[in-house]
C-alpha cells in the first residue's frame, strides 16, 4: 500500500502511515523512554502515532478453552470467548489498523513480562494465518520492531527478544528491527546512555524507511549481524524432532521455525545454512503458519468430531476429578 507524500530539501516525507506504540515497562521508564524516542522519529516523518502502556488496562489470561482455533479449524470466526469481559478486543481493534508497531518490554528472568506476554498469548484468537485461510479477512501487510529492556547483558535476558517476536507471528508483523537495551537496571537509567537513545531513534528511522518500501522488498533493516538465523534474526537453535506429518531437520530455530544444519565457514566458525525446504512451516509466514492450522484441525478437530475418543476421554477423566490433594 503506498500513501501520498510530500518532500523536503533533505529528505522524504511519509505522510498517512499509522504507527503504533506498546509497552509493558513501568510509567516513565526505560521501556517508554526507548519506545517515545522511536515513535517520534516516525512522528517526525509524518506518521500518526499512538501508544499505549499496557498497565493502563485490564487484561486477562487466556482460558486456554479453544474456542477460537476450533472454530477457525472448521471455517468459523467465533473471536475469543473474553472478547467482552476486558480491555483486548478494544486495544487489537486499534492495533490492527497500524500499518506498523514498535513494542517495548522489560526482561524478567531471561523473558519479556507477563505482562506482555499475558497480552500477546491472546492473539491467537486474531491470527491472521487462519483467518485469511478461512475467508474471514483479507491479507494485509504489517511491520514491526522490538525493543527488550533489561539490568544485565544478554546473557541474563537471553530469551527476551525471542519471545517477543514470536509473539508477534501471530498477526503478521514482520519483524523489520529489534534492539536489546543492556545494563540498566534502574527506572529510567537509559537516559544516561545517549548511544541507547540513539539505536532508539535509529528504529524509528528503519520503520518509516520499510513502510516507504514495496511490501515485497521489504527487508531485514537491524544489525546485518543479527542472530543465528538468517530468516528472522533470532539468536536460538534447537536439534530439530520430527513434526506433523513427519518434517524433520537436523537443527531448526526455535522462533521461526527454519529448518536446516550447521556448516562449519572456511574461517572455521559454524553457520545456520536453511535446507532447500527449510521454510516450509516458516511461522513468520502465513503460508507456514496455515500448514499449523491444517494441523489444529486434523488434531484436535480430529478428537472432536470424534464419539468414540470423546466418550473415552470422559469415562477415564472420572479418576483424576476425584483426586484432591491439599492446597495451600
Amino acid at each position: 500500500m503506498w500513501h501520498n507524500a510530500i518532500f523536503t530539501d533533505k529528505r522524504r516525507i511519509i505522510m498517512g502511515f499509522k504507527v503504533m506504540g506498546v509497552t509493558a515497562g513501568r510509567k516513565d521508564s526505560n521501556c517508554e523512554i526507548l519506545l517515545k524516542e522511536a515513535l517520534l522519529v516516525c512522528q517526525e516523518q509524518g506518521a500518526e502515532i499512538t501508544m499505549i502502556n499496557l498497565k493502563d488496562y485490564e487484561l486477562l489470561d487466556c482460558t486456554g478453552c479453544t474456542s477460537c482455533t476450533m472454530g477457525m479449524s472448521m471455517g468459523k470466526h467465533t473471536g475469543c470467548a473474553l472478547d467482552n469481559k476486558d480491555d483486548k478486543k478494544k486495544i487489537m481493534e486499534v492495533l490492527l489498523d497500524q500499518d506498523a508497531v514498535i513494542f517495548s518490554a522489560p526482561t524478567y528472568a531471561l523473558m519479556p513480562s507477563s505482562l506482555f506476554l499475558k497480552f500477546m498469548h491472546r492473539n491467537l484468537a486474531y491470527e491472521t494465518a487462519f483467518l485469511t485461510k478461512i475467508g474471514a479477512i483479507k491479507p494485509r501487510d504489517r511491520i514491526g520492531a522490538l525493543i527488550a529492556v533489561g539490568g544485565s547483558t544478554r546473557s541474563w535476558q537471553s530469551m527476551a527478544l525471542e519471545c517477543m517476536q514470536a509473539s508477534t507471528f501471530s498477526n503478521s508483523f514482520k519483524i523489520i528491527d529489534m534492539y536489546m537495551a543492556t545494563m540498566v537496571p534502574a527506572p529510567a537509567q537509559v537516559l544516561l546512555h545517549e548511544e541507547k537513545l540513539a539505536r532508539a531513534r535509529e528504529i524509528g528511522e528503519n520503520i518509516m524507511k520499510s513502510l516507504n518500501t514495496p511490501a515485497n522488498e521489504r527487508e531485514w533493516l537491524g544489525e546485518p549481524d543479527a542472530g543465528w538465523c538468517p530468516n528472522c534474526h533470532s539468536n536460538c537453535l534447537c536439534l530439530g524432532e520430527p513434526q506433523w506429518r513427519g518434517l524433520q531437520y537436523p537443527i531448526e530455530c526455535a522462533v521461526c521455525g527454519a529448518g536446516g544444519d550447521l556448516v562449519k565457514t572456511d574461517d572455521g566458525k559454524w553457520k545456520f545454512v536453511i535446507a532447500a525446504n527449510g521454510l516450509e512451516r516458516d511461522r513468520t509466514s502465513e503460508e507456514g503458519r496455515g500448514v499449523h492450522c491444517d494441523e489444529i484441525a486434523d488434531t484436535q478437530g480430529g478428537f472432536f468430531m470424534d464419539p468414540q475418543k470423546r466418550a473415552t476421554v470422559a469415562e477415564k477423566l472420572e479418576k483424576y476429578k476425584k483426586i484432591n490433594f491439599k492446597g495451600i
